[in-house]
């Protein structure tokens, strides 16, 4: 609805700037939760609702940013931001409380050079970020999420190794399409 000037009525304005903002909101809401998670002890139930929340965030914003057509660069830097400050919250409070093999975490730190590279690659060749979101790396990102809730039933050896073994097919694949695409 639009009043004699052609602009839409206060209300409305309102709406479409709430609709507008909803996705990043939402995005914002996973970085609270990921800063609230340093004030509680890892595997409590408060941690894991915040991490439960911080993850049902990170899996909807995007789809609400299509679904209203909100998708903007910001948002998905927005995202990007929110992603790295929910992992980094989570490495700092998991590594001190596991038992990570020494071989584990080698393999984890040649995945992290290998998403560097890729990373360094893709801004010389494209002059800007490149950040991938290809099928692998949402699977590996949903094995990583779930990782910290199968700890206490499933050996992390056992489970960062699948969880490794696909993050590793994830990184060489997007390095492929950073060279190829």
């Amino acid at each position: 609805m639009r009043d004699g000037s052609g602009e839409p009525l206060p209300g409305i304005r309102r709406s479409s700037r709430l609709l507008f903002n909803m996705a990043n909101i939402i995005t914002g809401i996973r970085i609270l939760c990921s800063i609230a998670l340093l004030f509680f002890p890892v595997f409590s139930p408060a941690f894991y609702t915040l991490y439960i929340i911080a993850g049902i965030s990170d899996m909807i914003d995007g789809t609400v940013a299509r679904k209203t057509g909100t998708v903007s660069e910001f948002g998905s830097k927005l995202d990007t931001v929110a992603d790295l400050v929910l992992v980094i919250i989570c490495l700092l409070k998991l590594i001190p409380v596991l038992h990570i093999p020494t071989w584990l975490m080698i393999w984890i730190i040649v995945i992290a050079v290998i998403k560097g590279i890729n990373l360094i690659s893709g801004y010389i060749m494209q002059k800007h970020l490149i950040v991938l979101h290809t099928v692998m790396n949402k699977v590996t990102g949903i094995l990583l999420f779930a990782l910290p809730m199968t700890i206490t039933f499933i050996d992390l050896k056992f489970s960062g190794a699948f969880v490794s073994v696909v993050a590793t097919f994830a990184a060489i694949q997007e390095w492929h399409y950073i060279r190829t695409e």
